[in-house]
This record gives C-alpha cells, sequence and structure tokens, in this order.
C-alpha cells in the first residue's frame, strides 16, 4: 500500500494512538500533517565543549558514554536513567524520566558505556552537576554513519510547532519528517543523487519496490517509536506522490522550490534561509492557486449570457427606445450634484451592464458614502432597459427603508409611465404576498426591495437584469447563486459592502469580482469628533452625557450602544449574531472581563434613567432578540423623537439611517473591532449636522486597546483604519469567516503583508489562462482550483 496525500493518518502511521494524538490538531490526512507549518524556526545551535557549556544555554556536544543506570522513583512508578559523558574538557549528566520501562531499557542500550555520540539540548546545574533533561541523541555508527554527520544534524536550526503538554513539538516534528522520509523512500528515490533543482517527469520515476516500501514502513515506525529518522539527504530527493502544483514555468521565473521540497525545506531545514525559502514556495502556492481560481471562476461567468442594459444617451436623456429616461430624470431630480466618486463608479457599472455577458462587481464604499443612490440609479437602466431589478437586504429594517426611499424618489418623477416598487419580506400578509410575486413573476419592469424572501422558491424574475445584494457580507455564496438563477438569463450583479476591506483583502476573497470604490462623501457631511472617555472618569462621563442632553434639546437623537443584551450570564449574552468581534483569552485585554464585566442593555437603560442629565427623556432599548413588529415599532419612535434615545447593541450597526441622530455612545469600546467601531461612528451626522463618538473605554493607558482607539479617532478613512485593524489584531476581523479557520482559510498567506506577492500571482495567472483557459496542461493546478474552489464555497465572498 502506497502512502498517499489523502491517506488517512491512522493508516499511513500504522498506529491509532498516535493518529489520535495527532487528530487533536486537526491532523487526519498525510496532507494535514504535511501542511502543518511550524509558526518558527529556532536559530543553529553552536556546538560547544562541555566546559563551555553555560547553564540556561541551548548546546550540541561532542561526549563519549562513560556509563549509565537506571534508578528507580522512591515514591511514585517509574525510573530515571543517568548517563555521564565526557569530552576532552569536562563531564556531564544526561537524564531521562520515564514511566515506561520499556523506553528505559531501549535508552540504556543506547547509551551503554565507550557509546560515541553528539546530543543537544539545554544546559543546567543541579548539585553542582552539569546536567542535560531529554536531551536529542544521535548514536554515531547507527542513527548517523560519521561524527561530522551527527553534528551537522544536531547543530541545524529546527521548526517549532504549536503544540500540547502531551504531545511535544519534537514528537510532532519526528512524525511529519517520517511522512516525508517514507514518501521519498517509496518511489524509489532514496539513494538515487536527484538533485531537488532537478525536474523530475513521472516517467522518470522509478516505481517502488517491496523492499522499499517495507523499508519505508520500518522507517516510519522508527519516527513514531524512537526518534531516529536519517534525514541528512532529504532534501536532494523528490516524491511523486507529492507532486508539484505550480507549473515549471512558473516555478522558474519566481525562483520558487518544488513543492515536496518546499514541505522538506519548512519542516527539515538546514539552514534558515533554506527554512524561509521554503514558506515563500508554500505561499506563492496559496496565493497563485487562489486567484487562478478566481479568474477562473470569472472566466466561466463571462461565458454565460446576459440581458444587455444600454446606458440612456446623457445628450438626450433619452433610452434606446426613443423613451424618457428614468435614470436621467432622477438625477435632473436630486437636489443636489452628484459626487466625483459618484459618477465614476456608476461609469463602472453603466459600462459593464451593457455588455451581453453577465457583470460581476464589487461596490465597496464608506458608510453615508451614498452606495443606495449608486444602486438606485443601476436599478432605473436595467428598467430603461425593458428588464426587471432586484435589491436584497439582510434585515427587515433595512429592506423597508431601502422601499420607503426608493418608492419617494420614483413618486416625485413626472409621468405617467413610472415602474411600479415592489416590496418582499417575510411579515407580508398572504395575499400582498401573492400579489407581489405573481407581478414579479409577469416580468414587468419592475423595482423589487427583498429581504431573504427573494432566496424563496416561490420568486421568480424572469426578467431580472440587475441584482445587487446589499451588505455582501450577510448573504452566502449559495444565496447568491440561488437568486442569480431565478431570471431566464444570468443577471447583472453587483454587490455592495460598507466595511472597508483593504485593497488586497478584497482583491484575495472578492477575486472573481471587479472592484469599483466609491471614495468621497456627499456635500454636506461633516467629519464625525470622535473622544476617547476614559469610564473611571466620572467628571468627564458626566459631561458626555449633559452634551447628549443638549443635543436632544435641539432636536436631535441619540445612540447608547453596549455589547451585552442583559446582565445575566454577562458573557453568553453578548449580541454575537450582530456581528460584534472579541478579543479572545490570549490576545492584549485577557482577564479584561473578569475586571470589568461588559456592559448590557438592561443595565445601561436603568443607570441612565436614573441620571438628572436625562431626565424627562424617554429611553428605548433594542436588540436582536425583538421581532420585527417591535423593531420597526422602535425605529419609527426614535425617528419620530418619541424616544430620542435608544439603547441598543450592535444590531444598529448596518443600514439604520436616521437623520436626526447626531450623537453614539460606545461602551466597552476597547472590545470592538475597529472597522465595526468605524460602521457605528457612521451612524451619526447623516442629515448635515455635527455627528460626535464617545468611545467609552477601559482600556489601561499605553495597552494595545487604547493604541486600537486612538486608530479609530485619528481618522476617518475606512481603508487605512481596516489595514490598521488587521496590523493590530489579525485579518480575522476583517475578513470574518473567510479567513477565521476551517479548510477556507489561507495557512500561510497574509492578504496584507503579502499584497505585493498576490497582485503578481494574479498577473501570472491571468497570463496562463489566457494561454490555456481550462488549464488542460497543468492537472495538477486544475485539481488545486477544484479543491480550492470547494473548500471556499461557503466563504468566498464574505468579508
Amino acid at each position: 500500500m502506497r502512502l498517499s496525500w489523502e491517506m488517512p493518518l491512522e493508516t499511513a502511521l500504522g498506529n491509532k494512538r498516535k493518529a489520535t494524538m495527532l487528530k487533536h490538531f486537526g491532523l487526519r490526512t498525510v496532507a494535514d500533517a504535511l501542511t502543518y507549518y511550524p509558526f518558527r524556526v529556532t536559530d543553529p545551535l553552536p556546538l560547544t565543549s562541555l566546559r563551555d557549556a553555560a547553564s540556561g544555554q541551548a548546546v550540541a556536544v561532542h561526549a563519549r558514554v562513560l556509563s549509565s543506570r537506571a534508578v528507580p522513583f522512591a515514591a511514585r512508578r517509574g525510573t530515571r536513567v543517568i548517563a555521564v559523558v565526557e569530552d576532552d574538557t569536562a563531564t556531564a549528566e544526561l537524564v531521562f524520566f520515564s514511566r515506561n520501562q520499556g523506553y528505559s531499557s531501549w535508552m540504556l542500550s543506547r547509551l551503554s558505556a565507550n557509546t560515541e555520540i553528539v546530543f543537544n539540548g539545554s544546559a543546567s546545574v543541579y548539585n553542582n552537576v552539569l546536567q542535560f533533561t531529554h536531551p536529542d541523541i544521535q548514536v554515531i555508527g547507527h542513527d548517523a554513519p560519521t561524527a561530522q554527520a551527527a553534528i551537522d544534524r544536531a547543530t541545524r536550526p529546527r521548526p517549532v510547532y504549536h503544540a500540547s503538554a502531551r504531545y511535544s513539538t519534537d514528537r510532532i516534528h519526528e512524525q511529519i519528517v517520517g511522512l516525508l522520509t517514507a514518501l521519498a523512500l517509496q518511489d524509489g528515490l532514496m539513494g538515487q543523487a536527484t538533485p531537488a533543482s532537478t525536474s523530475v517527469s513521472e516517467g522518470e520515476l522509478a516505481p517502488a519496490r517491496p523492499a522499499e516500501l517495507a523499508c519505508a514502513a520500518s522507517e516510519l515506525r522508527a519516527a513514531s517509536e524512537q526518534a531516529m529518522v536519517s534525514t541528512d539527504n532529504l532534501e536532494k530527493f523528490e516524491s511523486q506522490s507529492v507532486p508539484s502544483v505550480l507549473p515549471q514555468q512558473i516555478r522558474e521565473k519566481n525562483q520558487l522550490m518544488s513543492r515536496f521540497q518546499a514541505l522538506v525545506a519548512i519542516h527539515n531545514p538546514q539552514t534558515t534561509q533554506e527554512f524561509y525559502e521554503g514558506l515563500r514556495t508554500m505561499r506563492f502556492e496559496e496565493a497563485f492557486v487562489s486567484q487562478t481560481s478566481l479568474l477562473h471562476q470569472r472566466r466561466q461567468t463571462e461565458e454565460k449570457e446576459s440581458f444587455p442594459c444600454p446606458e440612456p444617451s446623457l445628450a438626450t436623456g433619452l433610452t434606446a427606445q426613443g423613451k424618457p429616461s428614468l435614470m436621467a430624470r432622477l438625477c435632473a431630480s436630486l437636489p443636489f450634484t452628484l459626487t466625483p466618486g459618484q459618477e465614476q463608479v456608476l461609469r463602472e457599472i453603466s459600462t459593464d451592464m451593457a455588455l451581453t455577458h453577465p457583470m460581476q462587481r464589487l461596490l465597496q464604499g464608506e458608510v453615508g458614502s451614498g452606495k443606495t443612490l449608486v444602486a438606485l440609479l443601476s436599478m432605473l437602466q436595467a428598467v430603461d432597459a425593458g428588464y426587471q431589478a432586484v435589491l436584497v437586504a439582510p434585515t427587515q429594517v433595512l429592506a423597508e427603508q431601502h422601499y420607503e426611499n426608493i418608492r419617494q424618489r420614483i413618486a416625485q418623477l413626472e409621468g405617467a409611465d413610472l415602474p411600479p416598487v415592489v416590496l418582499l419580506t417575510g411579515a407580508l400578509k398572504q395575499k400582498e404576498k401573492r400579489e407581489n410575486l405573481a407581478l414579479v413573476a409577469s416580468g414587468e419592469p419592475c423595482l423589487v426591495i427583498a429581504t431573504h424572501a427573494a432566496f424563496s422558491t416561490h420568486f421568480q424574475a424572469p426578467r431580472m437584469a440587475l441584482a445587487i445584494i446589499d451588505e455582501q457580507h450577510r448573504f452566502g455564496v449559495e444565496q447568491r447563486d440561488t437568486l442569480l438563477s431565478k431570471a431566464e438569463r444570468t443577471p447583472h450583479l453587483l454587490v455592495m459592502t460598507a466595511t472597508p476591506i483593504p485593497r488586497t483583502a478584497a482583491m484575495t476573497w472578492f477575486g472573481d469580482l471587479e472592484l469599483s470604490e466609491l471614495k468621497g462623501l456627499p456635500s454636506g457631511r461633516q467629519p464625525i469628533r470622535t473622544h476617547i472617555i476614559p469610564e473611571a472618569n466620572g467628571p468627564l462621563m458626566a459631561q458626555v452625557f449633559q452634551h447628549v442632553r443638549a443635543r436632544i434639546e435641539q432636536g436631535e437623537r441619540a445612540y447608547i450602544i453596549c455589547p451585552a443584551i442583559d446582565s445575566t450570564n454577562n458573557a453568553a449574552h453578548r449580541e454575537l449574531a450582530s456581528g460584534v468581534e472579541y478579543f479572545t483569552e490570549d490576545e492584549e485585554d485577557a482577564g479584561m472581563d473578569a475586571q470589568h464585566p461588559l456592559h448590557s442593555v438592561t443595565e445601561i437603560q436603568e443607570r441612565l434613567s436614573a441620571l438628572p442629565q436625562f431626565a424627562g427623556i424617554k429611553l428605548a432599548t433594542l436588540t436582536g432578540r425583538d421581532d420585527e413588529d417591535t423593531k420597526n415599532q422602535v425605529m419609527a419612535d426614535f425617528e419620530s423623537g418619541a424616544t430620542p434615545v435608544l439603547v441598543a447593541t450592535t444590531v444598529i450597526e448596518v443600514g439604520v439611517d436616521v437623520k436626526q441622530a447626531s450623537c453614539i455612545v460606545i461602551f466597552d469600546a476597547n472590545h470592538f473591532g475597529l472597522t465595526q467601531l468605524h460602521q457605528l461612528r457612521g451612524r451619526v451626522g447623516r442629515g448635515g449636522t455635527q455627528g460626535w463618538c464617545f468611545l467609552i473605554s477601559t482600556a489601561e493607558p499605553g495597552s494595545l486597546a487604547e493604541q486600537r482607539l486612538k486608530v479609530i479617532q485619528s481618522s476617518h478613512d475606512g481603508a487605512q483604519i481596516a489595514q490598521a485593524d488587521i496590523e493590530l489584531r489579525g485579518v480575522g476581523d476583517v475578513l470574518g469567516d473567510a479567513q477565521s479557520g476551517g479548510k477556507s482559510s489561507f495557512k500561510l498567506l497574509r492578504v496584507v503583508k503579502d499584497a505585493a506577492m498576490i497582485e503578481s500571482a494574479r498577473e501570472q495567472a491571468r497570463d496562463l489562462l489566457q494561454a490555456d483557459s481550462n488549464l488542460t496542461a497543468y492537472p495538477q493546478l486544475m485539481g488545486a482550483v477544484l479543491d480550492f474552489l470547494r473548500a471556499n464555497e461557503k466563504y468566498l465572498t464574505k468579508s
């Protein structure tokens, strides 16, 4: 039986217990083990004499065994093996503790008197005796053919893995190197001088012979049981069981190793430089496979047929059919002019929509930058061409807001040829829902605003030319594909997000979409004044609430944001469903919750009601637990001013648009991600009034949490904030599920630090696909592309 890339570890190792231990690290197959990358590599160890070995220093020593003995523990089972060793300068003790009698006997047999060894470990002093506890040992003549070979092996750098108390980094290393050795052995290449730089085709690989397979199994058992696999020359060989994914010309152009040699360099490096070169190869492979996959997916989409929607004439304001353009009429009715950013992205979208193959475009813009107006004008371009347009929102509140805004704008236009604006949500009465579904199913040109109801089997829009998904990160790829299947032809697709994403992150995770960046804010919008308020500063807190009171007396509104719903079992009641991100226990603010329990909506509502600053002012609450009717009523009362203060969780983060809102107070701000704080801040100052944001913090002065808040205080550029968030907290907070774990995540590629590599890989992938669109000449790459698309099916376009 041959080892293979996807073989279960239990089969490959022939040891269920060891395979079970490795499962604790998520390793189930040979591929999982070989791509379980170390997080660092040690520096090369110095070869030194026993006399010069300093306590606490990791060194390698060439010595001879004088004697060895096993000393039973007095109070518990087990033994202590002690070997006395010497070199030309001094003596020392090597000590091994074990409860396994077999292990003790085996170690004594290896450390018999007069045995020449090379060992490496950390020196210590016990009872004035130099000791090395559990050093790595190589017996010259058994584990290594010569003293120099043993020294080379002992002094070279070693990879360090995330491990556990029960399974050390050394044991993980032994298993992985054992697998690499067995793979090379079974392919009949061990002992044949095949340099790593030599290209080996499948026809040149000698088939494995039974004796060699037996040898591989023997070596693998040795790796598992004794940690003594000979790996001195492993870097010189290849394995057909681990073929390279990258085409040879790509590897040569970028000076990369083969896949097998890169894995050897990472897990069994001869030098630290070799280790980093191996990482560079595998990192580039991830970049190249991901970009090839996304570009390949886009090419497949371009082969489909869509409804072309010509842009109305700017000179005459007429459609291609000679009718007055709704798009032009709406622009003329606006009490303001479009920003340069809106005009630019509209040109990009309009040009794409005129094509006969589907547009696939991501519209990324700041909170309040005018994306909804761009979406409406794009929808009218579809209706002008005689087709339907559908906008899908993630919540009923947001869908109803879009519906009311769009209906009012359309109603302001003159003429009898205005298209119907249709609302489809789960809250509609059955009669109204049936009527709306029937109207859309008839193919009549119309504007449809929907929630998840658009994914229902009852919803059909045969003449849908444009599908718009608002807040793309709230939907999955399967839902997007379901929507696109509702029409007779593949609709043009526009997905929108206000979550700021660094360009390379967008290029990596939205790579099948063209990117449009809407920059700038509409005229009249003022930068929001942001202040960090230490919660422990009572007088400053009082001033904040007095300021809020003063703004309310001017007819304005205020949001008070809390991360938890109620105070009972505080940690369990965080509004996780609405997307709030927290530090994990091992990050900068570990233990913060224990000292400062997170504030809840119920607690803050009670506290504010008792403050003199809020005497006579009605407060309302809103959380993700409230039903849709309650949410609608609360928002209506807030907008009207009946309850001018809204104490809420982050349920108001997306889509809430109350023009009178001017203040937002965010409790426990140091527990939120920067992009989320930026989103929340964007809820105020939308009506032209000055906006105020108060970040209530329990962060210690000079801490990482305080640094993060200073970023949000000093910047209003979403892209800069997102990049700072990635650099300070890691990519997971910005990319969410797409980068936070499972088979979908990159193991090595860093979407910000490796920006240049991603861009280079994308250009080279585009050139390769132009020459061979189906990757016919590159079956290994095509297989990797299919694996990538399957593994990322649910995450590919989440932000």
